[in-house]
């Protein structure tokens, strides 16, 4: 390490220069992580060798997407694919370290083409803001909450709201009170991104608007949780948050038996015990699914999707039936709050960045903003489609574990496993 990088180095350890101000005092993003790291090896003692420094452009996230970096994770990427949907062929990119995932939902995949692909629907397409006011008595709240909903004052709203972007359109406004707490809830157009800064902008210029006519509103924060952001709520089950998707396939009956392995009988039996009564028995809450988590989460990590946000994206009803005389298969997934963009955020990395372009909605749309998300998001759907139909059937056919005890285990936990089943029994 060159004199001058030690001299800095202990500064750093004796906390004399704050490790934060490091790029911005060297110039050098990749300089500061490289002495940030040597700092936090000396104060822990821990050389931290499998984690890499070199080969990541630190640039790239100064300022928008981590701070303090010492290094970055790997993480394999498996394609799946193709998806058959909406007469489209995709292929899936997918971050996980879950040995069957990718397999599994490229077998769902499978069986989707084979018997003609799939179809999805965007029933909404709107990110929510909600802050929380206080009044000095319910009553004044309550004046403010009939105003906001008051369609006549839409237009004025909507004037406030815009000015903020090009993009971010007003589309409506709903009220919730608790005593003299008001909690609004923002829900607007975003083009391709994601969102949550380009409402929120439009949501303080209408709290400046209204503090002229309701002076004694108190402003307790720009969310007030009513949005609802990375937390399970029903106002996203019911109401939708980011893309509202919807997405089926018939698949048929000689597809069930040769790629899934099953019959149509024991999947629909299946779904309904498991799906839709284990998860009301454990009083789920928008989790009426097999491990729609699971898709979404390796999706957002590929794609530079906020992954905190797979908790209320991964809200799910799969729903299977019989059709055609009970011989074919009619599964759906109902997705009422997938939210993705690809713009902005993660996006721009340059790994994350190749994923989206491996999809084909890289970046904004200019000739129809928002379709590049509102199709990530439907393919979101897709691959959910894909990967609730296999494992609902692996489960039916009994060939989970097995699945895992092939790829989901290391070369000396299956050798030990073999030497175990090769061993005398006791009786």
């Amino acid at each position: 390490m060159p004199e001058e990088d030690e001299e800095i180095v202990a500064a750093v350890v004796a906390v004399k220069i704050p490790s934060y101000v490091l790029e911005t005092r060297l110039g050098d993003c990749r300089r500061a992580a490289g002495i940030r790291r040597e700092a936090l090896r000396r104060i822990t003692g821990r050389e931290m060798d499998g984690l890499p420094l070199d080969g990541f452009d630190y640039a790239s996230i100064l300022g928008q997407c981590c701070e303090l970096p010492v290094g970055y994770v790997q993480l394999p990427v498996g394609v799946a694919g193709p998806l058959l949907l909406d007469s489209r062929r995709h292929y899936v990119p997918m971050a996980t370290t879950e040995g069957c995932l990718v397999a599994s939902t490229n077998r769902g995949f499978k069986a989707i083409a084979e018997s003609g692909g799939a179809s999805s629907v965007v029933l909404k397409d709107g990110m929510t803001r909600a802050p929380a006011v206080r009044f000095p008595s319910a009553r004044r709240a309550a004046e403010l909450k009939g105003f906001l909903e008051n369609p006549a004052n839409f237009d004025t709203l909507a004037t406030v709201f815009n000015r903020s972007s090009r993009f971010g359109r007003l589309q409506g406004v709903k009220c919730a009170m608790a005593g003299r707490n008001l909690y609004m809830r923002f829900t607007c157009s975003t083009g391709d991104a994601m969102g949550m800064n380009m409402v929120s902008k439009g949501v303080q210029n209408v709290l400046d608007y209204l503090q002229d006519d309701f002076p004694d509103m108190d402003v307790i924060s720009i969310s007030g949780n009513f949005c609802s952001d990375k937390k399970s709520a029903a106002i996203n089950w019911i109401e939708g948050r980011g893309k509202s998707v919807v997405c089926e396939a018939v698949i048929k009956e000689e597809v069930v038996k040769k790629v899934l392995k099953t019959n149509v009988q024991a999947l629909v039996e299946l779904n309904v015990i498991k799906n839709l009564a284990g998860s009301a028995v454990a009083g789920a809450l928008g989790g009426f699914n097999a491990h729609a988590s699971n898709i979404v989460t390796a999706i957002f990590i590929a794609t530079g999707q906020d992954p905190a946000q797979n908790v209320e994206s991964s809200q799910c009803m799969t729903m299977l039936e019989a059709i055609n005389d009970g011989k074919d298969l009619h599964i759906s997934v109902t997705m009422p709050s997938i939210e993705v963009g690809t713009v902005g955020g993660g996006t721009q990395l340059a790994s994350q960045s190749a994923c989206l372009d491996l999809l084909g909605v890289k970046g904004a749309n200019r000739e129809s903003p928002g379709s590049n998300a509102r199709l990530l998001a439907t393919v979101v759907a897709g691959a959910v489609l894909a990967g609730e139909l296999s494992l609902i059937s692996a489960q039916a056919a009994g060939h989970l574990v097995q699945s895992h005890m092939k790829y989901n285990r290391s070369s000396r936990d299956m050798s030990k496993a073999a030497e175990e089943a090769d061993r005398p029994k006791k009786c």
